[in-house]
């Protein structure tokens, strides 16, 4: 009998250890396994960490280039404006021709082209006959020559050929005008006004609000509250 009792206690801490022994060896296969995932993901972070790492570097490195590039950007300009300014005491930083104001930076011919009714061919004219240097600049320009230019700009229709004047065959006189500044506007004005007067065609469209020189209005120049195409009734 104490053979028996002594078999039926050993039999359940048996079964007990063995199923102790079997969670701890499940536990460590567990822990392994986590340690070794744990150990991938760690590696491969490494490159991501390094990569994040150079982003830093490489922005703290943009941004300094940066500050610096800002810095160095109004110091540039200031001696661009100290260049501008060197230019002598004589020098003129607008001239006055025809009423307007020529910007005195400019070369002879480019700045008599802010002339309204002045081009590059007149220009170019006005300075040939003046015996200037095209391509100086209208501020190095003394008191002598800018009146020897307007003198040009006011009789310009006796030293150009007549193809270069801006208006031939006048309606009054009949004769090849060049026109400059706020005439130009007058005239124009004028000339429209007397179109509408004799009731010819390009009158009655400048009157109307049409389109003059020949040009389509079918799908073109619409006005109102019309929108769309009309088709016509079959």
């Amino acid at each position: 009998m104490e053979d028996a009792s002594k078999l039926n206690k050993t039999k359940p801490e048996d079964s007990s250890t063995k199923i102790k022994d079997e969670k701890t060896e499940e536990q460590e296969a567990k822990e392994k396994k986590e340690g070794q995932i744990e150990e991938k993901i760690s590696t491969a972070k490494e490159p991501e960490k390094k990569i994040e790492s150079k982003i830093e570097e490489t922005g703290e490195k943009a941004l300094s280039d940066v500050k610096e590039k800002d810095i160095e950007k109004p110091e540039g300009k200031k001696e661009k404006t100290k260049k501008k300014a060197d230019r002598g005491k004589d020098f003129k930083y607008i001239v006055r021709l025809s009423n307007t104001d020529v910007d005195g930076e400019k070369n002879v011919v480019y700045g008599l082209t802010s002339i309204k009714g002045i081009g590059v061919h007149m220009a170019t004219l006005i300075a040939d006959e003046v015996g200037i240097d095209r391509y100086m600049k209208i501020g190095d320009l003394k008191d002598s020559q800018i009146e020897k230019i307007q003198e040009i700009i006011d009789n310009v229709k006796t030293s150009a050929p007549g193809w270069m004047l801006n208006h031939r065959k006048d309606f009054d006189t009949g004769k090849n005008v060049h026109l400059i500044g706020s005439d130009i506007d007058m005239r124009l004005r004028d000339e429209i006004n007397i179109l509408k007067k004799i009731r010819s065609y390009r009158g009655i469209r400048h009157e109307r609000g049409l389109r003059v020189r020949g040009q389509r209005t079918r799908t073109h120049n619409r006005k109102g509250l019309a929108l769309g195409v009309s088709k016509k009734r079959e």
